[in-house]
């Protein structure tokens, strides 16, 4: 029996409240009725140790220092990519994400500073060149991302949403500036749109870009 092809990787992008779970979600449900075996999951987290991480990273409340940071979103990230997706897409399962790398270096490096060189250090070891096969960047004003994130949690922010009004512009404008540097990855799309709508929209583009029968 031939081997089963390899699955694609698709990673879901985007500031806080953008709607990433719920176009994930979405996503997972058309692919799966398409008939192609599909995993859901998010970072931080997706494997064992990397959901322990998780918890540090998002409610530990600890200030950390940017490259600690990084450190730990690297170390959750091999995990995840060593236990979870390659061995998923080696199997054939087509993988939706959300998030991966480009978080790390929206939010350690354009939000809190963090050297690029940093990033690009930690990102060769930990991925070894291993990326995404399509990047859906979501994109939302900070504003309304973090209403709708508030009116989600309750108005109990995690620690990451609880980062002030310029922080959330940065990272906003960095996915915009990955985006533009790697338009063969990332396609860029209008959050404001409704659940339904955006969910066509990302369709669409995994149709054109990777072939997946949407």
């Amino acid at each position: 029996m031939a081997a089963p092809a390899r699955g694609r990787f698709i990673t879901l992008e985007g500031g806080e409240g953008a709607g990433k779970t719920t176009l994930s979600r979405a996503l997972a449900a058309r692919l799966a009725a398409a008939g192609l075996p599909v995993l859901r999951t998010r970072e931080p987290g997706g494997a064992p140790g990397a959901e322990a991480l998780r918890g540090l990273l998002l409610t530990g409340g600890i200030a950390w220092d940017p490259v600690a940071e990084a450190m730990l979103m690297f170390a959750a990230r091999r995990e995840h990519l060593a236990k979870t997706i390659l061995p998923a897409l080696q199997a054939g399962i087509w993988v939706v994400c959300d998030r991966f790398a480009d978080s790390t270096l929206a939010y350690q490096c354009h939000g809190h500073g963090l050297p690029r060189r940093v990033w690009e250090g930690l990102a060769a070891v930990a991925l070894e060149g291993f990326a995404p096969d399509c990047t859906l960047v979501l994109d939302l004003p900070p504003a309304q991302g973090m209403a709708r994130a508030l009116a989600r949690s309750g108005g109990a922010p995690d620690r990451i949403e609880a980062m002030g009004e310029a922080f959330h512009s940065r990272v906003h404008a960095a996915f915009q500036s990955i985006a533009t540097a790697e338009p063969g990855r990332c396609a860029v799309l209008d959050a404001k749109m409704p659940p339904a709508a955006l969910a066509e929209a990302a369709g669409a583009v995994l149709r054109d870009r990777l072939g997946a029968p949407l």
